[in-house]
């Protein structure tokens, strides 16, 4: 149930901050949702591998490369998925920061009652 519940809270500040950043669109929410299943599998799959083979520029720049990394795996979300649209690697980043901090609030606020 819980994971449920995280793929919908992210589709929906996905969604909201296709709202408010002019670079980033979702067509509709089901397209959102689309998109966090297939994050959640690129976050399972395609990111450690990316951080494995980025860790020597993780280290150089003491963790920064991986936001890097987390736009990277937001392009190639967008790249899978006909729904969206993002409009450059920037727009990518931003996105991803902001889905992260959002994402990991809210999933604090929802998952602190289920222990």
């Amino acid at each position: 149930m819980g994971m449920i519940i995280r793929l919908l809270v992210t589709a929906a500040v996905a969604l909201l901050l296709s709202r408010i950043l002019s670079g980033v669109t979702f067509d509709s929410f089901g397209t959102a949702l689309i998109f966090a299943v297939v994050l959640g599998i690129l976050n399972l799959f395609v990111k450690p591998v990316l951080h494995l083979f980025g860790l020597p520029f993780t280290i150089i720049t003491l963790g920064l490369f991986a936001l890097v990394i987390n736009a990277a795996v937001i392009l190639i979300a967008d790249y899978f998925i006909d729904g969206m649209q993002i409009d450059g690697f920037w727009w990518a980043f931003i996105f991803s920061i902001a889905l992260s901090l959002i994402t990991s609030l809210l999933n604090g606020i929802f998952s602190s009652g289920d222990d």
